[in-house]
């Protein structure tokens, strides 16, 4: 990652690569908030339930290309993923917002 980034979001993506789901529900806040594919889940319960489901249909891998502070608790990060879905190749981009050392919103777009 070239521009540093919180733990927190580098054990994202740890996690993520080891297919950890406590982990990654873990590192939200009670409250979090994900969107991802169009659908927003909100709570750790709902995030739990899109890591068991739609976050492991597939296997892919994930390249980090780029990272950038957005502001004092938000991080983008860009990156491609490649694995045995649809297209086999995506660009992605994660939006990160922190509170405190947890992850309170994540939005991951093309």
């Amino acid at each position: 990652m070239d521009t540093p980034v919180p733990g927190v979001v580098r054990t994202f993506f740890e996690a993520s690569s080891r297919r950890d789901v406590e982990a990654i529900t873990g590192l939200f806040t009670e409250d979090g908030v994900v969107v991802d594919e169009a659908a927003t889940r909100r709570g750790t319960g709902e995030i739990r339930a899109w890591q068991e489901g739609p976050a492991s249909q597939y296997r892919y891998t994930t390249e980090v290309l780029a990272t950038e502070v957005q502001g004092e608790d938000v991080f983008l990060v860009r990156g491609r993923i490649v694995g045995d879905f649809p297209g086999g190749t995506a660009d992605l981009t994660w939006r990160f917002t922190l509170a405190g050392e947890r992850i309170h919103r994540l939005e991951i777009a093309p």
